[in-house]
């Protein structure tokens, strides 16, 4: 819509990572009112003319001490159906972090299927469009969606980095599941096509039952290597555990870890403390908040502002994705 004016909101805990957008794009933050009440209702509702503009609304739908991701997606919801109520020709939810994503099908008899669930609440309330960054299913992300449902990678990202720190040592990339090779097998294409050599791939075999995470299986050669475990999302941390020291039993020269999301968990702490990972590299779509300040030394952020900025430029100019992060 580049006849429309672009107006971009960030609300509660993404203030921080909207204003750096915002920079990036070059406009400011549209201001809004939030109030919570005594009874644990709210209102937020925003403080300048939207009518006819072309509006994003950032919000990652991660919980923290303040607010669950309950709390968030309804604040969201209400909020960008008071956009469409006042007049706002076309509106955008920017989803860092998008919740529930991970229960994407049924597992057991009579289980729910969240992440259809939460597509059709936010169709519900008028919203025109929806951006996040790694799910941990891309197709059935967008399966679960009627509107348009744009998918980021951090990719890019993660390669810039990885390869200022490597420079030309051999490398491998290893995903922890089958699940992840596509994602792995991006970063994999990234570090190849900038770095100008071949990148070995490995995958880990994973079972999962009842909340218990087994499997021995390992494919690919690490030894002598830099091994590279890459994954949407850190929570306890078990899984990447195995898989660092599966590379280590197998050689692995160093290993670090790409993963986009960083929730951590209770009990992340302990694990992190024991892992053989040289680094983390996170991005800041979730603050490691629940995480000891003292494994903070091992951990590198990376801002997914840039990359944001430009997919909502590219989206307000009617322009394409296909390339972003290329």
């Amino acid at each position: 819509m580049k006849d429309a004016p672009l107006t971009l909101f960030a609300l509660g805990a993404s203030a921080p990572l909207g204003t750096a957008i915002a920079t990036a794009l070059g406009v400011p933050l549209a201001p809004h009112e939030a109030r919570d009440f005594e009874d644990g209702e709210h209102k937020l509702r925003p403080l300048a003319s939207v009518r006819g503009h072309d509006v994003f609304v950032l919000q990652a739908l991660y919980g923290d001490a303040r607010e669950s991701p309950n709390d968030r997606l309804v604040k969201v919801l209400f909020f960008t159906a008071a956009l469409r109520d006042h007049g706002a020709a076309r509106v955008t939810l920017v989803a860092p972090y998008l919740c529930y994503a991970r229960k994407d099908r049924r597992t057991k008899p009579r289980d729910p299927v969240a992440s259809r669930y939460v597509a059709q609440l936010v169709e519900s309330v008028g919203v025109d469009r929806i951006v996040t960054l790694d799910v941990h299913n891309p197709a059935a992300y967008q399966n679960a969606f009627r509107i348009p449902a744009e998918h980021l990678e951090a990719a890019s990202l993660f390669a810039t980095e990885i390869l200022r720190r490597c420079g030309d040592e051999p490398l491998c990339v290893v995903s922890p599941d089958a699940g992840g090779m596509k994602r792995a097998e991006a970063l994999a294409e990234q570090l190849e096509r900038r770095g100008g050599r071949p990148i070995e791939r490995a995958l880990m075999q994973k079972k999962r039952s009842a909340g218990v995470v087994s499997g021995e299986g390992f494919a690919g050669d690490v030894a002598g290597r830099t091994a590279i475990v890459v994954d949407d999302l850190i929570s306890t941390g078990t899984t990447l555990a195995r898989v660092a020291a599966a590379c280590r039993a197998r050689g692995a020269r160093r290993i670090l870890a790409a993963v986009t999301h960083g929730l951590f968990a209770r009990g992340a702490d302990a694990v992190l403390t024991d892992m053989p990972i040289e680094a983390l590299l996170l991005t800041d779509t979730v603050p490691p908040f629940r995480l000891d300040p003292a494994l903070h030394a091992r951990l590198h952020v990376l801002s997914v502002a840039p990359l944001l900025g430009s997919a909502i430029r590219r989206l307000h100019d009617d322009g394409s994705l296909f390339e972003l992060g290329a």
